[in-house]
Parts: C-alpha cells; structure tokens; sequence
C-alpha cells in the first residue's frame, strides 16, 4: 500500500465530498450555527419567558378567607396578584392553568394567633400545580407573604413579653462561591456540551461515509473504482481519512464556535439582567479545550470506521441511513446519560465507550483534570478506534460485500 496511492484517493473523495450539500452543512453550516442558536437563542427564550411570567401576575383563590380577614386584605393588595372568588372546583381549575394557586386557612387562624392560643396545629395550605412555572411563581408569592406575615406576629408576641427579636437571629450567615466561573460553569452546562459535540462528529461523519459507500453503489461507480490501479487498502484508507476529516472538521468547528461564542456572549446578553449575567458567568480555558479535542479524537476514528463499515453493507443511500440509525442511539444514550445529575466518573465508567469520553470532558470543562483517568479513556477509545478500523478494513477486502447491489 503506497503512501501516493492513498493522497491520490483522499484528495479525489475530499474534493467530491466537499461538493455535497448535505455534507457541507452537517460538517460545516451545523456546528457553527448550532453553539450560538442554543447559547444565544436558548437562554434568551427562557429569561424572556420568566420575566413575562413575572410580570402577568397570578390568579389567587381564598379559601377560608373570614378565619383571616387581616392576612386576606394584605394579599388582595398585593402586587401581582389577582383575588377571585372561591368555589369547590379549584383543584380542576389548577390543573387546567386556569388558577395559580389556592390559599385555605383553618378555622379561628387570627384569632387564636392573637389570643395566643396554642397554634403549633395551625396549618395554612397552598394547592399548586408543581412543575408549573407561573404556578411556582404563585407559590413563591404567597410563601413571602405567609413568611413576612409570621415574623410580625412572631415580633409582636416578643414585644408584648418585653423581648428583643434579636434573640431570634443570635448569628448571621453568608455563602461565599470558592468556585471559579470555569467550574461554576462547567456544572451548569458541562455535560451538555460534550453531549453536542460527540454528536456533531458522528453526524460530521455520517453523511460522508454514505455517500462514499452505499452512494457509490447506488450510483454504479464502485466497479470502476475497483478496477482502477489502486489497491483495496489504499483505497479503503483514503476514504476512511476523509471520513475521518470531516469528523474532525465537525469537532474543531463546533469547539471553535463554542469558545467564541461564550466569549462575545456579554456583549449580546442584557447588561442589565442580572439572570442574564448569572446564565453567561461561563468560563472555558484553552487547555481545557485542546484536551477535549484530544479526546474526541479516537471517538472520530472510531465513529468514521464504524460508519464506513456499516454504510459498506448497505446497497443503497435509504439502505444505509436506515442501518445507521441505531448507532445513533447508541451513541445518543450514553451521552444523554452524562448529563444526569449525580453522574460522576468512575473506574468502572472508564471503560464504556462515548460514556466514557463525554464524562471526562464534563470534569475538564469544569477545570478538573484527572490525568489516570484521562490517560486510560484515551486508551480504551484508542483500542476501540483501533477495533473499529480493524471491522472497516476486513469489510473493504470481501467481494460480497463491495458488491451486494
């Protein structure tokens, strides 16, 4: 297998594959437009739609209201918060976000709260729909008033015994962040964005590996592609490196996209938000960087090989997305996995391929470099890069598959 026959046949498939539409935007349009849509596009939406949950204000039922005339009076006038009026349906009406919430006091509230009668039994309750964001909103409302509530009547039962509130709060307490932004960040969004990358490569590489398999059947170009002067080795390395190339290219483009993007971020946020400046305190090293590619990279070999083998069984373009699918999920689940709270790496999870790589970008992202555990997914990818090559190159040398049209 000489070195001259593989360029020959790199740059022969790299030019054609260049000229594909579909490649193009998978391997290049797609991770340069997909960082700063979700970045930009996604916490936009969502500050927008928390603000303009904010500002609607809440629909409140009073159940019970004559057991608290005072407290009753005091919500009505807050702002926000719509008062109507009580009916037994309010259970459905919540669940139907028709009303925010419900507020039930039990019978005899402030006049045993004034008469200071034992009230460790006294229960005000608030029916909510959970999960809910206007709902929550509601909840958090009526928990301040209650709260606020509770401390006057806590600061009056201590006045009339002559007592100081400060009895109450002997300490203060403060939370101080020791995290830098690189680790805050990185817990925030730190497995979703290995996540997009692993899957950029996959999806980097699919289209080519089709259409220099499967597509060249459907096309009837195999034959003379076969009959040419270049070995069966030659010719199946010089397509798995342009695989393999547009993997890459996939990865260093959505990494160079992500890093400009979190860059110029504060320049396109609301300055003035405060959940805005809160959501972009995001930090991503150079190094972290580099040593993310570096993972990804036996994972692009590993995809490329896989998916040349698999698309090479293929007769057709239809054929061979449909064989692929299910490597997509594969892929998928593992990654999905990552981004599960309470997920962390272990000598176990070293050895799960995709599983393996998108935990330990998560900790690099946040600034934590275990380098054993680096070195040994590195080589477990490299052997299943190495497996995956070993599958596509045997798949290149039998007739019955080159040939199955």
């Amino acid at each position: 297998m000489k070195l001259q026959q593989i360029g020959i046949v790199y740059r022969k498939e790299l030019r054609d594959t260049l000229r594909d539409r579909r490649t193009l935007i998978s391997m290049v349009v797609v991770p340069i437009l997909l960082m700063p849509i979700l970045i930009f596009g996604m916490a936009t939406i969502t500050i927008r739609l928390v603000e303009k949950a904010r500002s609607e204000g809440s629909s409140v039922m009073l159940l019970g209201s004559e057991h608290a005339p005072e407290l009753a009076v005091e919500i009505e006038n807050h702002e926000g918060i719509t008062v109507i009026p009580p009916a037994e349906d309010f259970v459905r009406r919540i669940e139907n976000k028709d009303l925010r919430v419900a507020v039930e006091f039990p019978p005899g509230f402030e006049s045993r709260l004034e008469t200071g009668t034992d009230s460790s039994d006294l229960e005000v309750k608030i029916y909510h729909y959970e999960g809910e964001l206007r709902s929550t909103f509601a909840l958090r409302t009526m928990q301040s008033i209650l709260r606020n509530y509770r401390d006057r009547v806590v600061e009056k039962r201590l006045k009339d015994r002559h007592l100081s509130t400060e009895i109450l709060q002997p300490f203060q307490t403060v939370a101080s962040n020791v995290a830098s932004p690189e680790k805050v960040g990185g817990q925030l969004t730190g497995g979703l964005i290995p996540y997009l990358i692993i899957m950029l490569c996959l999806t980097g590489a699919m289209y080519p590996a089709i259409d220099l398999t499967a597509g060249e059947k459907e096309r009837g170009t195999i034959e003379t592609i076969l009959a040419s002067p270049v070995s069966r080795g030659a010719l199946a390395t010089g397509k798995f490196l342009t695989v393999l190339t547009a993997s890459v290219s996939t990865a260093v483009l959505s990494l160079l996209s992500l890093g400009v993007t979190l860059r110029l971020a504060p320049l396109f946020v609301e300055i003035g938000s405060q959940k805005g400046k809160q959501l972009f305190q995001f930090a991503m090293s150079f190094s972290g960087v580099v040593a993310v590619f570096a993972m990804i990279i036996p994972l692009a070999v590993m995809f490329s090989a896989a998916l040349l083998a698999i698309a090479l069984l293929a007769k057709s373009y239809k054929e061979a997305q449909s064989y692929i699918s299910p490597l997509m999920i594969l892929v998928m689940l593992p990654s999905l996995v990552s981004i599960l709270p309470g997920i962390e790496l272990s000598r176990l999870l070293v050895w799960i391929p995709v599983l393996n790589v998108s935990l330990v970008s998560k900790d690099i992202l946040s600034g934590t470099f275990q380098w054993d555990r680096i070195a040994l997914i590195f080589l477990s990818s490299s052997v299943y890069a190495a497996g995956a090559l070993w599958v596509a190159a045997r798949a290149f040398q039998r007739e019955s598959v080159l040939f199955r049209t």
